[in-house]
């Protein structure tokens, strides 16, 4: 809730934008910086890490540009160029509401697959520009053999990544099935 705000009003816009009323406003702020911290640690840049994990932290998954510009005490314009990144990406999709002109942003359930499948189109393009390194420095030097202990790792990842990603898939649908036994499982 932002100081000076009606906690009425704060806890009616927490509902909308998907929150559990009772949740501590700062330790979810703090849980968001400290993740996307991480992200952008990474290499992920560091606005669209911050509006990535307020969507990962909210129960909804759906926010507006306003409710993650509050979420995150950021400029309007900060979380535009945000969401557009996570939008190209393929990371966030974007919704209206009905009746309404104001837009949602909504990210995917299987998030972590969706960010594994993208990565896995970026390790055959980064492969494929390496090649062209390696004819241009010659693949006898050690630039070039560099480059083609590269290529091979980028390949074998992008072999054997579409195959996790099915025994993902097998996996989820197997405890989908599975009695609810673990917190916050779906019965």
């Amino acid at each position: 809730m932002n100081e000076g705000q009606d906690p009425v009003r704060a806890g009616a816009d927490r509902v909308r934008a998907g929150a559990a009323p009772d949740r501590d406003d700062d330790a979810v702020y703090r849980f968001i910086e400290r993740f996307s911290s991480i992200l952008a640690e990474a290499g992920f840049p560091r606005m669209p890490a911050r509006v990535f994990v307020a969507l990962l932290a909210s129960d909804s998954g759906l926010l507006t540009a306003a409710q993650l510009a509050e979420l995150l005490h950021a400029s309007p314009a900060a979380v535009s160029g945000g969401v557009r990144y996570l939008l190209q990406v393929g990371l966030v999709s974007s919704e209206r509401e009905p009746g309404s002109r104001r837009l949602s942003y909504r990210m995917p359930g299987d998030v972590w697959y969706e960010v594994l499948r993208i990565r896995d189109r970026m390790l055959l393009r980064w492969a494929g520009v390496l090649r062209e390194g390696i004819e241009t420095l010659g693949a006898s030097t050690p630039a070039g053999l560099r480059m083609t202990e590269s290529v091979r790792y980028f390949e074998f990842v992008a072999t054997e990544l579409p195959s996790l990603l099915a025994r993902w898939r097998e996996h989820q649908n197997l405890e989908d099935r599975a009695p609810a036994t673990r917190p916050g499982r779906r019965p």
